[in-house]
């Protein structure tokens, strides 16, 4: 399917601008949007659409959430940006709220999700060598086969997707990659120089892949017995996303710290965090990290209120109830052309037959609905947890139609 074919000149021509003077580091969808509400988005030529990618989960509570947006208006007419040069009025109410939230003690606020996971491995190599004693320059960070956790330049080293390596090394040694979901391969990674395991809960660039059960508590045991800091990425799948305020919860597994962002800044500007026990985060002293923008008041104001709505559990609980209704959906698709599908809360990974995501996607968007495709035949589906049943549902049902199609 070519642009020109859904496109209008004026999107086209919006279209036409990006290629000609964007970097070309993505392939998005023929679509150009230009209001959004809810789960629902409008392109420029006033298309309706579904949203169910929400960013990623960026967009947990919609788009132009009421709520949040109020935060942010409130907050520009006061005071955007201070630098942590000085002080503002409330990065100590968003630290002190975030960390109950996350049963810590302490947070480090940055703004993307991979400066929050660069942040949580400076801290982990210095709490290894401050705190456990492994010699200088030896510390190693054990990592999972098929993670994702950004795009910086150490985070790919570690990365096993040559499409995401090719042409950026060398890379940041220090990294140890176990495969993801077996125990047993982790224990036998361990050493004397372990400082830390990074793992996503449940791997979402992967294809929605959830781990057997049992193993982040075998995980949790094994960084416990062994003096090693538990590391979770909890970017996409936290904050109410799999219907608990953090995938952990499924197994009452508290990590070390918790890496946050996307949803954290409630759609509206990036927002990111590293939630911690004050004797891990206290490795850090001034000079040792920090980001002109991070903690700055607006975010603060923004952060504090997407804080404030997950501490009612209405979120989540919609995402667990939701949820189920999303897999009974999916569990009707046609086995013909659905070899299998993964599902927890509103977060689903679907592998398609005979077809690539990308072309399932196409249709989708002929259809009004948008999705995101991931590793050749996988659809990922994660829609806002504000969308209703019946939206849910129709989405599915175009899902099914351009199966058969």
């Amino acid at each position: 399917m070519t642009t020109e074919a859904v496109a209008s000149e004026a999107a086209q021509t919006a279209i036409n601008a990006v290629e000609a003077h964007a970097a070309h580091n993505y392939r998005p969808l023929p679509v150009v949007l230009a209001r959004g509400e809810g789960a629902w988005v409008w392109d420029a030529d006033g298309r309706k659409y579904l949203d169910m990618l929400a960013g990623y989960s960026a967009l947990n509570f919609g788009h132009r959430h009421p709520r949040l947006v109020a935060a942010a208006e409130a907050q520009l007419g006061r005071l955007t940006l201070t630098s942590r040069a000085f002080h503002n009025d409330l990065l100590g109410v968003f630290a002190t709220e975030l960390a109950a939230l996350c049963g810590m003690d302490a947070i480090l606020p940055m703004n993307t999700g991979a400066e929050a996971v660069e942040t949580a491995l400076k801290m982990a190599r210095k709490w290894g060598y401050q705190r456990k004693g492994i010699p200088a320059g030896l510390a190693e960070i054990i990592v999972m086969g098929g993670n994702f956790h950004g795009r910086t330049t150490t985070i790919v080293g570690f990365s096993d997707d040559e499409g995401s390596r090719d042409g950026f090394g060398p890379f940041t040694p220090g990294f140890v990659r176990v495969e993801y979901g077996d125990a047993a391969a982790l224990a036998v990674a361990i050493t004397k120089n372990t400082a830390a395991v990074l793992l996503e809960p449940i791997q979402g660039e992967g294809g929605v892949i959830i781990p057997p059960e049992g193993y982040l508590r075998a995980v949790r045991d094994l960084c416990t017995r062994n003096n090693i800091l538990m590391l979770a990425d909890e970017i996409q799948s936290g904050l109410g996303r799999t219907g608990r305020t953090f995938a952990c919860d499924h197994e009452d597994v508290v990590p070390d710290a918790y890496i946050l962002g996307k949803a954290l800044g409630g759609g509206i500007l990036p927002v990111s965090a590293v939630a911690a026990r004050r004797d891990v985060m206290d490795v850090f002293r001034p000079g040792d990290h920090g980001s002109t923008f991070g903690g700055n008041p607006l975010a603060c104001a923004v952060g504090i209120e997407v804080v404030r709505m997950l501490a009612t559990d209405e979120y989540q609980e919609r995402a667990r109830v939701l949820g189920a209704v999303l897999e009974d959906c999916l569990a009707a698709l046609p086995a013909s052309r659905v070899s299998a599908f993964r599902i927890r809360g509103l977060w689903a990974g679907i592998d398609v037959i005979g077809r690539s995501g990308r072309s399932v996607c196409e249709g989708l968007m002929r259809r009004g609905v948008l999705a995101k495709d991931t590793h050749g035949s996988t659809i990922r589906l994660a829609p806002p947890l504000v969308i209703e049943r019946a939206e849910l549902a129709w989405a599915v049902d175009q899902l099914a139609a351009e199966l058969e199609a």
